[in-house]
């Protein structure tokens, strides 16, 4: 499919539709993106033709789910450029991604006295797991200051680094401002230390091209419903030596090869990590949605999403009372801000009025914002279905709610 951007809006049903009386502007990608067609028909398809559990059926139904389901994985392993399928285990979402690497690497390879090094700019996701267990093991919680422009101190996170650190847990692209960390520098840096680094991958993963072994994370994180796919599916990738060390994270069916009262020995990874009947259907539609993204190539995504935020910085730039909120010089297309004088939520629907759909308050970055010494902030995010034409309105919105404030 060549990138033409109508051609591709055609594909997602539910932007064409009116709120308010007005066309819908969906500008809320960084929570959650739409859904093209192929991914809802994946969905239908499954239930209406595959519908079966998977792994264990002797039957023609079990044959293809399973079959449908692996191919998923494959296809996911490709995505991110893992050297294995094995290294892809299937969560429920970024979160349960991050626990469960706290609740098993983090019990069994960090303790007393150790420490974990995260930033300010962290998701919730990636703090309160982290807490829960210093609690519990002793591990000391250490935090990487950001500067004022949104970007990470570096130096800082280098004086941070020490024979102590076990782990590194950083977000790749911020979700409430949009900056783009320098990963592949931190991890290169930590692993000099002897530390592993999980990279929460939620928002690069639909903007960045993502090579896991270039990159030598040794855990990446992240969701199918911020890359066109459905909610309540996850992805963690681990390299296989360290996912084979990690006890396994919840018992039941499938995560085992045998139980007796006496003894059970676990399976396989990526088995030994997906207890109980998995999200079967959406992992099998989330197939769809990496198609389409393949099929547009992600270097002219992030190329049109770049343009969008540009533009966005372009038209906002000089209108009076506008704050942007995050400036660093790389980011993925997220513009966050604030109207001098008015409450974010309040900013949000007045624009939501124009039926303009855009994300208010901390973004479950409370760190972050207090940092900054606000609240919250607005938060506009684009995606690829998003037009130039949607920009201009957005921006004339924001012109008019702050020339109602800026009387």
């Amino acid at each position: 499919m060549n990138f033409d951007v109508n051609q591709i809006r055609g594909l997602f049903p539910v932007l064409h539709q009116e709120v308010h009386g007005k066309p819908l502007i969906y500008f809320d990608n960084a929570a959650t993106t739409q859904k093209p067609k192929q991914v809802l028909e994946a969905l239908t398809s499954y239930y209406e033709k595959d519908n079966s559990n998977i792994h264990r059926g002797a039957h023609a139904l079990a044959d293809r789910a399973t079959q449908y389901f692996e191919n998923t994985r494959e296809s996911v392993r490709k995505f991110i450029n893992a050297k294995e399928s094995a290294e892809i285990i299937f969560t429920k979402g970024t979160t349960e991604s991050i626990n469960l690497v706290a609740q098993t690497f983090g019990r069994k390879f960090i303790g007393k006295g150790d420490e974990i090094i995260i930033s300010t700019m962290e998701h919730h996701s990636n703090i309160v797991p982290w807490q829960m267990l210093c609690e519990v093991t002793g591990a000391v919680l250490k935090i990487i200051p950001v500067h004022e422009n949104g970007e990470l101190d570096y130096q800082e996170f280098e004086k941070l680094l020490t024979s102590k650190t076990k782990l590194l847990s950083v977000v790749h692209a911020s979700n409430a401002l949009g900056t783009i960390n320098p990963v592949k520098k931190m991890i290169d840096a930590a692993h000099a230390v002897g530390a592993k680094v999980l990279l929460d991958g939620a928002q690069s993963t639909s903007h960045l091209e993502i090579d896991v072994v270039g990159l030598d994370c040794d855990f990446m994180v992240f969701s199918a419903h911020k890359l066109y796919g459905p909610t309540g599916l996850g992805v963690l990738y681990g390299k296989r030596e360290i996912l084979e060390a990690m006890p396994p994270f919840l018992g039941g069916g499938e995560m085992i090869k045998e139980v007796t009262f006496e003894k059970t020995t676990y399976n396989d990874i990526p088995f030994k990590f997906e207890a109980g009947t998995p999200n079967i259907a959406d992992v099998i539609a989330f197939d769809a949605a990496i198609e389409f993204i393949d099929s547009l190539d992600k270097k002219a995504i992030k190329e049109h999403e770049d343009e969008l935020l540009s533009y966005a910085n372009e038209l906002t730039a000089d209108i009076k009372g506008f704050q942007p909120i995050g400036t660093a010089k790389q980011k993925v297309s997220v513009l966050s801000f604030n109207i001098n004088g008015m409450h974010p939520f309040d900013v949000g629907q007045m624009l939501d009025a124009r039926g303009i759909a855009v994300r208010t308050g901390h973004h479950c970055t409370q760190p972050l914002m207090k940092r900054f010494g606000i609240e919250g902030t607005v938060r506009a995010s684009f995606a690829v279905y998003n037009t130039k034409s949607e920009i201009e309105q957005m921006a004339e919105g924001i012109a008019r709610i702050a020339k109602i404030k800026n009387k």
